[in-house]
């Protein structure tokens, strides 16, 4: 066998890996959400949340809200990993205490009237606090309650209880387990983003972990908390490394190849785990592909919201969907050209079907 069929070899690999470890079959969504730990949330709807998009393959039935909706009542907390998202409470707990100064007077003095009321938002402290405002981290204005809640539940002390309207409701976190060491709720972190992300490129979840020990360890180490941790939990058996094309890998020691499945078609999400490293995604599928929401029109190559197509363990191209009024428009692109099949034509189908069912559209505009 030649270089390049081993290099082939290599990367089909990895990519049935990455694909086995979380695009698991559909289950419900507490079991999901305790599969995959953490799922990155996003505001954009086009055509809905990310934290929807990357669910609806891994839940049975799911439609777009169902886990705001559900939130309340699951073994989850909203909070900030290497992005904003949803994770499991014992993941949440890991993250706390953060190195940071105490809580100001006027904080405290928030912290209390939560207390006393329950879940609020800041408008529901006006009639304690007025409408003062101060300047946020954007150089803009914010209310100073909704600046105090905020910095409350970066300390931990609150919590999100649920959403109304897309607005956050806190209230007081309640009883706490017992402190781990830092060093060890860091090493717990780095298992838990190693997982969502497996097999990831060593040198990639070094930079990963960086702004992720510096809120937990309370010091700007740069990659050299990453780098130790990773070290310990290969050395201690709980990761290993491998090298896949030349590129040194670090995956958990569970990951292995899918069983052999239909071929399918799916829509992923630009924040999905298995296109969330650009890098990873780029060396897998040897294509780039970008996320171009904020990227001016005129120089988008794919499209303001593109989710890569993927077919069976290949990622092929991008489908520009759009949802308005109840009709749901689709738009495909490829990289090379498009699959000359009738199975994957009937799959394409299916996932638009499925799409409009996580959608509640009405109707479909036929793909392009």
């Amino acid at each position: 066998m030649d270089s390049t069929q081993n290099t082939n070899s290599d990367l089909s690999k990895l990519r049935k890996m990455a694909i086995a470890q979380t695009l698991f079959p559909p289950t419900d969504l507490q079991d999901a959400m305790n599969r995959l730990g953490f799922v990155q949330a996003d505001p954009i709807r086009s055509p809905a949340r990310a934290q929807d998009l990357i669910l609806r393959h891994r839940v049975h039935e799911y439609r777009q809200g169902d886990l705001h909706q559900a939130y309340p009542n699951l073994n989850l907390e909203e909070d900030f990993l290497y992005a904003h998202g949803f994770m499991r409470r014992d993941i949440w707990q890991s993250l706390y205490p953060r190195p940071l100064d105490d809580p100001t007077e006027f904080e405290l003095r928030v912290l209390e009237v939560v207390r006393e009321m329950g879940p609020v938002d800041s408008k529901d402290l006006d009639v304690h606090f007025g409408r003062e405002r101060v300047l946020n981290a954007w150089g803009g204005q914010s209310k100073a309650s909704k600046r105090a809640m905020e910095s409350l539940h970066r300390h931990g002390l609150l919590r999100v209880a649920r959403r109304k309207k897309g607005i956050r409701l806190y209230e007081v976190v309640g009883s706490k387990p017992a402190e781990a060491s830092p060093d060890l709720r860091f090493r717990d972190i780095t298992m838990t983003i190693t997982s969502l992300l497996s097999p990831a490129p060593k040198k990639r979840l070094k930079s990963i972990l960086a702004p992720v020990a510096r809120y937990i360890l309370g010091r700007d180490l740069g990659s050299t908390a990453g780098r130790a941790a990773i070290d310990y939990l290969l050395k201690s058996g709980d990761l290993i490394e491998e090298t896949f094309d030349g590129v040194s890998y670090v995956r958990l020691p569970s990951s292995t190849d899918p069983a052999e499945e239909r071929q399918q078609v799916r829509f992923l999400a630009p924040f999905d785990p298995l296109i969330w490293d650009r890098w990873r995604f780029e060396h897998l599928w040897g294509w780039p592909y970008r996320f171009e929401a904020y990227t001016p029109p005129a120089k988008r190559v794919r499209g303001y919201y593109a989710m890569p197509l993927m077919w069976g363990e290949e990622v092929i191209g991008w489908a520009n969907l759009d949802n308005k009024k109840g009709e749901l428009s689709v738009e495909i692109g490829f990289v090379e050209k498009r699959p000359d099949s009738q199975s994957f034509e009937s799959e394409l189908e299916t996932e638009i079907e499925r799409m409009r069912y996580f959608l509640d559209a009405v109707s479909t505009v036929s793909p392009a």
